[in-house]
């Protein structure tokens, strides 16, 4: 790990604490949960970090405390049950990990050593808030959970990394790569929603919504049109936010997968501020009361993000196919067909040939630009079919405007 930024590694350690930890707080683990795990793995990563200028005795001497603190654990709770269920290793470890951070503050660097005591006293605050996370999962959502992590941190490193089949653009480690871009982007917004749930108000509903699934939120409000009644306005709203935040998904998605594919950024930068726009003046149009936002399924499902690599290779060999026999015209078609599934797989199967160097900037971006006004359209039309006239009369002229706004950047840019 010499190549990782000290700071990364603290941040690496605490996440892969805080998953196993998460399993372990859901278990209802007597001894270790969530801050526990957490706390011992950026102990183990400053124990290393200490070893590199003192010598490796630290990391067995850091070893060994750890095996105290638990033994010593075990026998707190033989001896006194009455503070079984109170007792746990928090406040041992967090001794531990202070004396190794004052031992950083006279080794360096400095400021490792007050990002890692920042990070212990969040840890130490966030009790509540961090148990009662993993209290809202379910045993089905925790064992999805868990699959995704098995598949990414065990199976990942080792799937092969080599380009083959037709044209040459299969690659099954970069495909379970965008996978785990996929996921992470929406199991981040998923996690906030447990926090929040139906408490969600339209902003952040909406801004959950684009991050987890914007098509899913509009069928969501779409079938309770009947229910919001005069609320109809508010719920369009929480649509056209999470409409709008699929643009930010899709930068999010560039940066990641093509740091250097920046022709996007001009016209997506268009599309967002128009989508902006129209939601800030259906915003000021209608006097909008909190909605609650609608029951969201678990984004880290195993045969969820199976599906998105599947459909996320067939459009890799769509787009190469369709550049190679048919030019122009095939692009615009496989964009056209694959928005209306899927703005995900179209934008990273795009972004990832034109950093390959297999498509052309100017060919790439009129492709990501064509896929999201057939996904803006296929979710009108689910308003339209699902949530019957009035909910689609509040969601038409956003809708209209963002097709037509599309069609201009299209002329202005690429014709």
């Amino acid at each position: 790990m010499q190549d990782v930024h000290p700071f990364h590694q603290v941040i690496i350690s605490l996440v892969l604490g805080l998953v196993v930890g998460l399993q372990r707080q859901w278990a209802d683990s007597p001894l270790a949960g969530i801050r526990t795990f957490s706390l011992v793995s950026i102990f183990g990563t400053v124990c290393a970090l200490l070893a590199e200028k003192y010598g490796q005795w630290i990391i067995g001497a850091g070893f060994l405390s750890i095996g105290v603190a638990i033994i010593a654990g075990h026998l707190q709770k033989k001896l006194n049950q009455a503070l079984a269920e109170h007792s746990g290793l928090v406040t041992e470890l967090a001794m531990f990990l202070m004396y190794s951070s004052g031992v950083l503050v006279r080794a360096g660097p400095i400021w490792l050593a007050a990002t890692i005591a920042g990070i212990l006293a969040v840890i130490l605050q966030a009790k509540l808030e961090l148990h009662g996370l993993a209290k809202r999962f379910s045993d089905k959502e925790i064992r999805a959970i868990m699959q995704f992590v098995l598949i990414s941190f065990v199976i990942f490193p080792v799937v092969p990394n080599q380009s083959f089949g037709p044209f040459g653009v299969l690659n099954p480690h970069e495909a379970w790569l965008m996978v785990m871009i996929i996921v992470a982007i929406s199991l981040s917004g998923y996690i906030i929603y447990k926090f929040f749930g139906e408490k969600a108000g339209i902003i952040l509903g909406g801004i959950l919504g684009g991050v987890i699934s914007s098509t899913a939120t509009t069928l969501s409000y779409s079938k309770r049109a009947d229910e919001l009644n005069k609320s109809i306005p508010s719920g369009a709203i929480v649509v056209l936010i999470a409409w709008t935040t699929v643009y930010v998904r899709i930068f999010l998605e560039v940066v990641v997968a093509a740091p250097s594919f920046q022709a996007i950024w001009p016209p997506l930068g268009g599309m967002f501020l128009i989508s902006v726009l129209c939601t800030f003046w259906k915003w000021r149009e209608s006097e909008s009361n909190g909605e609650g936002m609608p029951t969201q399924s678990n984004p880290a499902e195993l045969r969820t993000a199976l599906m998105f690599g599947v459909l996320y290779s067939i459009i890799l060999l769509a787009v190469a196919y369709s550049k190679t026999f048919f030019g122009s015209g095939g692009l615009s078609v496989v964009a056209v067909l694959s928005g209306v599934t899927d703005m995900d797989a179209i934008t990273l199967s795009t972004s990832r040939l034109v950093e390959a160097g297999k498509l052309l900037p100017q060919e790439g971006w009129p492709i990501i630009i064509i896929a999201s006004m057939s996904n803006v359209f296929f979710k009108g039309a689910i308003a339209g079919f699902i949530g019957g006239r009035a909910f689609f009369r509040a969601l038409f002229i956003p809708w209209l405007i963002s097709l037509v706004a599309g069609a201009t950047i299209l002329l202005v840019w690429w014709v």
